[in-house]
């Protein structure tokens, strides 16, 4: 018997991420883009797109990621650990002060892919983990492909009319892996 998609903290977060980009899509983005001596757009910045294509790439990850989060049946824990990171990755943007604009949910992303696999390679059973292993695998083959250390800062990929900041992809990874490992952490010693 099929069963209905459920509203659950991760996937209130991924509407509430896709909404709140629909919602920038229209303003100035010099109202809320990521400038390193505007730290508090910390939070904003993930919402602003500089292109159309761009917007439409970080929707369809939300849905992936509400999808992944909906069929895990990914519980509070994540969607609390997922909330910490975002800030956190994005104010790790200072870390490259050749940077002065930035836009864009896809490092926020990133830590929520990183989020779920912690998850399920610590607290399922061997299929489950197996599959969290192959997305991991493929999440850091990513990272390295892209090398995020590595400049420019920021690289235009002209084909696809989008800016991105592969250091931002990484920040995501790294804020959303410790924060999930820190919830999970605190939960356990609280139980």
């Amino acid at each position: 018997m099929a069963r209905g998609f459920r509203l659950s903290g991760w996937t209130g977060l991924c509407a509430l991420f896709a909404i709140a980009s629909l919602i920038a899509w229209p303003l100035p983005t010099e109202l809320l883009d990521w400038q390193p001596d505007k730290p508090w757009r910390a939070f904003s910045a993930a919402f602003v797109h500089l292109s159309t294509l761009h917007l439409l790439g970080n929707l369809a990850g939300c849905a992936v990621l509400a999808w992944l989060g909906d069929a895990a049946r990914l519980p509070a824990r994540c969607a609390l650990a997922w909330l910490l990171a975002w800030p956190l990755a994005q104010l790790a943007l200072l870390l490259q002060p050749a940077l002065l604009h930035f836009g864009g949910l896809s490092g926020v992303l990133h830590g929520g892919v990183a989020i779920a696999v912690v998850e399920l390679l610590l607290m399922r059973r061997s299929r489950e983990r197996g599959i969290a292993a192959l997305v991991g695998i493929g999440l850091v083959t990513k990272l390295w492909l892209e090398q995020p250390l590595a400049e420019p800062v920021l690289r235009w990929v002209d084909e696809l009319d989008i800016a991105v900041v592969p250091f931002s992809h990484l920040a995501g990874v790294v804020a959303g892996a410790l924060c999930a490992l820190l919830v999970l952490a605190l939960e356990r010693r609280r139980a």
